[in-house]
């Protein structure tokens, strides 16, 4: 057996439920071997190979010349055009070598400067084998700009500042971060004002306000160039373009070097799991064929996103998007990615049209794709061993298992997956169960519904839970009373007391049951009033929705504030005592009559009470370890929108006698809607 072959033994020690489908496992860890036997003797090792950013696209020499290079194997002629050269089709011709890679460098002019002045358009203009002239954005290129007021289509810029512009990076990156906690933001809604947000301005005023809350983690969406700003950067035309809509290469650059000096560690949403289908602007079609890039025929389309779909199995593909991810990491300094769409690259069918029920047949075999699977166990193992630093997460909805293990073990080699059935489970909650109706059993299940060894990432709403169409939790536990008594010069209404009270108990709920990582979408942490929505035909390309309204929390007299103040305090506790890193917590009581939730982590004691109207004095507890405790966290505090009915400085003294599995037991004031959490 070689060295790197996959011991089933060591898969069925993960998992013996996989027995089964262990030559499916072994069939796809063969695949990637291949793969990475293959770039070692063709491409000088996957070091090599991933850095096709500083081969292809346009690159300055050290005389200042331009050398630019691309990869368009069924063009039969090409030449670089652009503003330096007015256009002129026939004047910089370049040369295809024996792999369909063509070649041009423009001298300097005698005076010794750029003969391409910074920030021009430029173009690839090449003939096809019929005759026809087309001519595309070079597919590498690093800026594009988009003119709505001329035309929807990108143009393409020769991004080289001089020196005295150039962003030089000043921090560190930080230390890798355990006890993740994610604060998922969007550049272009971080503004109050009903416009597109700068890069600037979320280092200025957006920044400041994710360290105070005590996240350490951004994970920023919609910076790969996207020609719709509505898709939510989903629909990608150029992968290596920071998008211009919020501002130059040199903001995005000073933005994730501020984040690293506050301590933030900076995590790209990339989308490799389809592109734009746009052909004047994005890499769809770009040498006149349908599947340089990507399958051709049905293969290669996705169905609901109207999207084109990768070839995973091509060399060339491989380079590209792997070469991307490095680009980020090396020229933006981002830490890791948040994988967009996995579900879609690993199987057949894309997910669509398919429930998941957790029956192992679903993963493998037929409807899986081992080219997208592959893929990602090669992106994971390249930029983990290039990179010990990145983090990368999945966004699988299927329940792929191995998917965060290690590449070495069977694995897909994520070091975390996004727990999508918890937001579900609270959405279905709220919108078709009385609070009374709650199944304290089936919420615990699925916050603690996780494979073996594998990190979560739990969220009660990301994004999608934000668009338009859909309600936030704030929304759904509130509705039109936020528009009339959010106001403390306004009466405390039961809906109000109730949003307040449920949306922090579900958080903290959430934060320290749910998995080994938070998550929260920016707004979302106080409640945010509205949903999302961005400017569109349908809206009259209104900008209302397309923001975040901080003007609500930053209000001393709106309840925004309250839940706000709760979110810092609930992270800087999960800082504190680490329990996202700490084993899984032990839950000792799940009463469905009184609505009391009880468990305890990383030395903790969570005591939860659901119940709409029952506040319980001397309510006993069961907890492992004995001693003295105290309160650490109370919701029911008035700086958090309660009643002040707990005393803070209240202690609590075990008694040596097993209660509920626990070897001790204690006893507390417990009020109806509140949680409290204890420490020795």
């Amino acid at each position: 057996m070689p060295t790197d072959a996959l011991d089933p033994n060591v898969v069925l020690e993960i998992d013996g439920y996989l027995k089964p489908n262990i030559p499916a496992i072994i069939q796809r860890h063969n695949l990637y071997r291949q793969w990475k036997d293959s770039i070692e003797k063709h491409e000088n090792g996957f070091d090599n190979f991933t850095k096709g950013y500083l081969k292809f696209g346009l690159h300055v020499g050290s005389q200042n010349e331009v050398v630019y290079r691309e990869w368009a194997p069924n063009a039969k002629e090409a030449s670089l055009i652009g503003d330096f050269n007015e256009w002129n089709r026939q004047s910089h011709p370049m040369k295809r070598d024996d792999f369909g890679v063509w070649e041009v460098t423009v001298p300097p002019l005698p005076s010794g400067v750029c003969a391409i002045p910074h920030d021009t358009k430029v173009k690839i203009s090449m003939v096809l084998p019929s005759g026809q002239r087309i001519e595309r954005l070079p597919a590498w290129i690093s800026r594009v700009t988009q003119d709505l007021s001329v035309s929807p289509v990108y143009d393409a810029r020769f991004w080289n500042p001089p020196v005295s512009e150039k962003y030089t990076f000043k921090n560190p990156r930080p230390p890798k971060p355990t006890n993740i906690r994610i604060y998922e933001a969007h550049v272009g809604i971080s503004t109050s004002e009903p416009r597109v947000g700068t890069y600037k301005e979320f280092t200025k005023n957006t920044l400041p306000r994710i360290k105070d809350l005590g996240y350490n983690t951004i994970q920023l969406m919609a910076i790969m160039e996207h020609a719709y700003y509505a898709s939510f950067g989903y629909q990608v035309t150029s992968f290596f373009a920071a998008s211009s809509r919020y501002g130059t290469p040199e903001d995005l650059k000073e933005l994730i070097d501020t984040a690293h000096g506050l301590g933030l560690t900076v995590l790209l949403d990339i989308v490799h799991s389809h592109a734009c289908k746009n052909v004047l602007d994005g890499i769809n079609e770009f040498d006149g064929t349908d599947h340089l890039y990507f399958h051709e025929g049905g293969k290669g389309r996705h169905q609901l996103w109207d999207s084109r779909l990768f070839n995973y199995g091509s060399h060339e593909v491989l380079r590209f998007l792997l070469s991307n991810l490095r680009f980020w990491v090396e020229e933006y300094q981002f830490d890791g990615f948040r994988f967009d769409g996995v579900t879609s690259m690993m199987y057949k069918h894309h997910g669509i049209g398919t429930g998941f029920s957790g029956g192992y047949h679903e993963y493998f075999g037929d409807g899986a794709d081992d080219e997208g699977v592959v893929y990602l166990m090669l992106a994971n193992d390249v930029m983990h061993a290039l990179y010990p630093f990145v983090i990368t997460i999945a966004e699988d909805v299927s329940g792929m298992p191995l998917l965060s293990l290690p590449v070495a073990v069977g694995g897909v080699g994520f070091d975390y997956r996004l727990s999508m059935a918890v937001p579900d489970m609270w959405i279905k909650l709220l919108k078709h169960k009385q609070d009374d109706e709650w199944d304290l059993g089936n919420i615990v299940h699925t916050l603690i519904n996780r494979r073996h060894g594998e990190k979560s990432i739990a969220y009660c709403e990301s994004h999608d839970q934000a668009l338009v169409g859909d309600k936030t939790l704030a929304f759904w536990l509130m509705d039109k009373e936020m528009y009339t008594h959010m106001s403390d010069l306004t009466p405390m209404t039961p809906i109000i007391a109730r949003g307040l009270a449920l949306h922090k108990m579900i958080r903290l709920l959430t934060h320290s049951l749910g998995g080994e990582g938070y998550l929260n979408f920016e707004g979302n942490e106080f409640g945010h009033p509205e949903w999302l929505d961005f400017p569109r035909e349908g809206n009259n390309n209104s900008f209302h929705y397309a923001r975040r309204q901080w003007n609500v929390v930053d209000d001393k007299i709106l309840r925004y504030r309250y839940l706000n103040n709760f979110d810092r305090e609930m992270n800087h506790l999960a800082g504190q005592y680490g329990w996202l890193d700490a084993p899984q917590a032990y839950v000792s009581l799940k009463n469905e009559t009184d609505k009391v939730l009880v468990y305890e982590r990383a030395g903790l004691l969570f005591i939860f009470n659901f119940h709409p109207s029952n506040s319980y004095t001397d309510y006993r507890v069961g907890v492992e370890e004995a001693g003295e405790y105290k309160i650490c966290l109370s919701s029911d505090e008035g700086r958090f929108g309660g009643f002040d009915n707990i005393a803070l400085d209240s202690k609590f003294w075990t008694t040596p006698m097993e209660w509920n599995g626990r070897k001790n037991w204690l006893q507390v004031y417990i009020p109806s809607r509140t949680c409290i959490v204890l420490t020795k």
